[in-house]
């Protein structure tokens, strides 16, 4: 392989770091229903997900070349631009790790393309359409189709088991999260994976390694797919217990119906060729799951703290990736600036994370608190009958206003008969 440079190699390895963060940022989007509802344990759950997840990364090329040919023009891209994209990409991805969001890793990674693009070649360099049409939109659109979707499947499938027996129909939802749980880190490896593929292919033609308009080479194939997979391999705990737990209480029916419909979104979104972000995905059908359920509630509060990460996804990126590149464009001690940069934020946002450590085993142990809208509907529904302790039941019904009643002094036993 000729002109394989130094900062090449850098770049390469970058990449596979931000793979490796790809997969424990997005672990939660195959497993979370899965080990909240207890079909699988948290282990076995993420090991399942990580072995799918490689071989998924070996299905398919399109979105990889949607990265590498379609986003941004490969000529007059330095591979220093990849690396700047690259960065930002990366602390997107370990700093809504840190709080625990699911954000989309692959607008991460986008937003830092187009960021590092645009301080280097100027916005002619992006290509807009493609952008629109492929990234955008599907932006979108795939929450709200998985959503609907994950909330139909739920309604039918309370209404086909109405008449089952509760602990069979559970038991046989349980098996079927588990395959549908498969069917999305098989997706998510067809997705995902191959965003990595398609940014290490666009720095190997930056810097004239391969021709142009190649497809990934194979080596960079079974790389990416390694790295994600390990990534996935160690759970991104934190987001897990948002997804499982912060969204929604899923029941067995509802994890089934969520998993099933967004992974049919990831599948089709990945035969055509769309950058689809799997964790907007995930997360609309967790929602949809959520509604569809008689009496299942939403926490719009932590809804509403992702939708925000959402937005700010693809700008924060950009402008981190931005910054970069004008750093690396100073020269190669611009280039080791920003890469002791990476580290050093890295390695502090890893630090913050142990002040309180989540991991297999406690992913399960607290929930999200309930939010506004949710406490309000738990404050104006009245309880169950019987469901009061008695001193509160006591309590309440001595509030009744009314006229005062003298106590009466209990009968005297009659005289025992002589």
């Amino acid at each position: 392989m000729e002109n394989f440079s130094l900062i090449l190699a850098i770049v390469v390895v970058t990449a596979l770091a931000f793979d490796f963060t790809n997969g424990f940022h997005d672990t939660a989007n195959a497993m979370a229903t899965t080990i909240s509802t207890g079909a699988l344990k948290p282990k076995v759950a993420v090991a399942m997900s990580a072995v799918l997840n490689l071989v998924g990364a070996f299905l398919s090329v399109e979105v990889a070349n949607t990265i590498s040919k379609g986003l941004v023009d490969e000529t007059g891209i330095r591979p220093e631009v990849i690396f700047a994209a690259l960065v930002g990409a990366i602390l997107w991805n370990l700093l809504t790790w840190l709080v625990g969001l699911p954000s989309s890793s692959s607008h991460a990674l986008m937003g830092g393309l187009i960021g590092a693009t645009i301080a280097s070649a100027g916005t002619g360099a992006v290509h807009g359409d493609a952008l629109v049409t492929k990234v955008l939109i599907p932006a979108i659109a795939a929450p709200i189709v998985a959503g609907v979707a994950a909330m139909l499947a739920t309604r039918l499938s309370y209404t086909l088991g109405r008449k089952a027996d509760g602990k069979a129909a559970a038991k046989g939802y349980r098996t079927g999260q588990i395959a549908s749980a498969g069917l999305v880190s098989l997706a998510h490896g067809t997705n995902d994976a191959q965003k990595t593929m398609g940014i290490i292919t666009l720095a190997l033609v930056a810097g004239g390694a391969v021709a142009p308009d190649s497809d990934p080479p194979t080596w960079v194939i079974l790389s990416a797919g390694l790295a994600i997979a390990l990534g996935t391999y160690l759970g991104g705990w934190r987001i897990i217990r948002t997804m499982g737990k912060g969204l929604t209480d899923l029941q067995p029916q509802q994890g089934f119906a969520a998993q099933t419909s967004a992974a049919t979104v990831i599948l089709a979104s990945s035969h055509l060729g769309f950058s689809l972000s799997t964790t907007h995905s995930v997360s609309g059908s967790v929602m949809g799951a959520g509604l569809g359920r008689k009496g299942g509630v939403v926490r719009w509060s932590t809804a509403t703290r992702m939708f925000v990460a959402w937005g700010l996804t693809l700008p924060a990126a950009a402008l981190v990736g931005a910054l970069a590149e004008s750093v690396t464009d100073l020269g190669d001690w611009g280039t080791a600036v920003v890469a002791v940069f990476l580290i050093a934020s890295s390695a502090a946002i890893w630090k913050i994370s142990r002040r309180e450590v989540v991991d297999a085993s406690n992913v399960n142990a607290t929930e999200e608190p309930a939010g506004v809208i949710t406490t309000a509907i738990a404050v104006v529904t009245p309880p169950p009958t019987g469901t009061l302790p008695e001193e509160q039941e006591t309590d309440l019904t001595a509030t009744i206003p009314g006229p005062a009643v003298e106590p009466v002094a209990p009968a005297a036993p009659p005289a025992a008969a002589v």
